[in-house]
């Protein structure tokens, strides 16, 4: 079995639970609060920012010049091409993409930090799985999405077919596959160690929403 069968195998409880989210369930049929949408997005894309950085810093630190490309490129992607999107929202919703007015609220801040520091102190390969879910439980999320929802007139359509696409979608692979090789040629304890921080990533994507359907502030 693949490391990244075997990692998804340790969160579907947290997935299904994502799936029973209020939050997503009302992003999916469109009935999500506005103001709700509008945390989210805000501290979604303070999230980004460092996600980007932290995913250029992995490739900094890879050996193979073109994992070190892909993963330069991943960060680019955060950056601009999702970046991109929460803009349109942004004049859409009549929000302000200026980051000084904004700040990073507790659960955004939590996994920004942690994800810079398993970046900075941990192996290459356990920062590459620390990294993962942000990809592969959107791309989940937004596949199941497409495939239950039927609401047609849906406000957040833009989000559903960003994280459904086939641009992000390959993304997922290219990753995915970057994690089974890696995990192949490291060490046991390594590979438990990708694995305990693949499911905290994935635990924090559960608070992740939940702080912005709850709009958990300082």
């Amino acid at each position: 079995m693949k490391w990244t069968d075997r990692a998804w195998d340790s969160i579907t409880s947290i997935y299904s639970d994502i799936l029973a989210m209020p939050f997503i369930i009302q992003l999916s049929n469109g009935t999500l609060p506005l103001h709700k949408f509008q945390f989210y997005m805000q501290q979604d894309a303070l999230y980004l920012e460092e996600f980007g950085r932290v995913l250029a810093f992995i490739g900094s630190k890879s050996a193979d010049n073109q994992q070190a490309l892909d993963y330069f490129e991943f960060g680019r992607n955060a950056l601009l091409v999702e970046k991109a999107l929460h803009e349109n929202y942004f004049l859409e919703f009549g929000l302000t993409p200026d980051h000084n007015n904004n700040k990073a609220e507790p659960t955004c801040h939590h996994y920004v930090h942690f994800l810079k520091s398993v970046a900075a102190f941990e192996s290459i390969e356990v920062a590459m799985a620390a990294t993962l879910p942000c990809f592969w439980i959107y791309k989940e999320v937004g596949d199941h999405i497409v495939a239950t929802a039927n609401n047609h007139q849906n406000p957040y359509s833009k989000w559903i077919e960003t994280y459904s696409g086939d641009d992000f979608a390959n993304g997922v692979i290219k990753a995915k596959n970057y994690l089974d090789k890696i995990a192949a040629e490291t060490t046991e304890t390594n590979r438990e160690k990708m694995r305990q921080v693949f499911i905290t990533a994935s635990q924090l994507e559960y608070q992740f929403w939940l702080a912005a359907y709850e709009r958990r502030v300082w």
